[in-house]
Formats: structure tokens, sequence, C-alpha cells
């Protein structure tokens, strides 16, 4: 797998079903300029760990927004398959009610950007890159087909990137938002240390 963080991410132009349902042509990653974007990947409509996924997204789309975060998820279907799987219920294991955009990576060429394509089987990995307001990717992680993503993790990922943007403090191992971070020197983490952990 390729590694993009601390690069430009690729932008792209292509169909995208909106506002759950609405085809709009040339949906652009670069438009979103100015705000974090969560860029994630999917297998495929109507299947089955896929939709859980899309669904927790959307559980928690308010607390991405307040963060001043724009989710995007993306797969290999068209946006036919798009707008069909909107309109289907949650309980026939469709995702209506999904808002956030989903991106029709038809000829596949944003999995190949973004190096999630599995060959072979022509759909990509479980991808997701938190991309920061200047375009530059800050986080990665990739699973493989079976294993679904923890959304809470992903706001945990964009807390702890603005959290650093905005103290200029580093945050270590399974810090969680109002915990103690630590300055990026010998002295910062003899500080973090030896003292008694903080909420802030």
């Amino acid at each position: 797998m390729g590694v993009l963080v601390g690069k430009t991410a690729p932008d792209f132009s292509v169909k995208a079903a909106v506002n759950g349902g609405t085809v709009q042509d040339k949906f652009t990653l670069s438009q979103f300029r100015g705000k974090y974007v969560v860029l994630f990947f999917y297998p495929l409509d109507f299947t089955f760990v896929c939709p859980t996924e899309l669904h927790a997204f959307q559980e928690k789309l308010a607390k991405f927004e307040s963060r001043n975060v724009q989710v995007i998820g993306v797969s290999v279907d068209s946006w036919y398959s798009h707008v069909a799987w909107l309109n289907t219920p949650k309980i026939k294991g469709g995702i209506q009610g999904v808002t956030y955009p989903l991106v029709s990576d038809f000829n596949k060429t944003i999995s190949r950007d973004y190096d999630v394509l599995v060959e072979g089987l022509g759909a990509a990995y479980r991808g997701l890159f938190l991309i920061d307001k200047g375009g530059v990717v800050r986080h990665q992680v990739v699973n493989d087909l079976p294993l679904g993503r923890n959304v809470d993790e992903v706001l945990r990922m964009v807390d702890a990137l603005q959290y650093f943007e905005a103290h200029g403090e580093v945050c270590p191992a399974n810090w969680t938002q109002g915990k103690q971070a630590l300055k990026a020197t010998i002295e910062g983490l003899e500080v973090y240390f030896n003292e008694p952990v903080t909420v802030r």
C-alpha cells in the first residue's frame, strides 16, 4: 500500500450521489478546500459490512459537521447503483437516510490513485483518509474487506489533528478530547510521565 500521509490528496472530478440521492456531475474533492475531509472507501453497494459502516458515519454526521469535517464515501459502483441503494430501506439492507455524498469511482481511477484497489476483484479495500483544510492527507488507515471500521476512532483522529493545530502539542497514545497532551520535547515527555494525568 502506498503512503499518502504528508502528500496532497489526489483530486477527482466524477459523478456522485448527494443529498440522499441527487446525482451531481463533476463532483470534486477540491471543492472542499478550507474544510477537513474524511474520505472513506468501501468495497461495494448492496453488500454486508458496508451498510453498517455507512449508517455508522451517518449516525455521527452531526459530530463531524460540528468539527468542520465533510464526510465522503467512495466505491466503484455506478451513480445509478448509489441512488438505488439510497432508496432501499435500512431494514432491507439499504442505506436510506444517508445524506453525505457517495462518489462513483466507476472507472476505478480514484481507488488506484489512493492505492486501495483490490486488483482482480475490482473493488476497494476499506481505506480511510483524513485530509486537512489545505488538502494534505494527515492520517490514513486501510482495512481488509471483512473488517469494519470504528467511527469513534475517526472522530478521535479529527480531534487529535485539530488539537495539535490549535495548541501545538502532540497527542499521546489513547489520547481523547479533554485529556492531557504534551510538548514535543524531552522535557515535555518527562512532564507527561511524571505528573498526574489531568483533564483539560
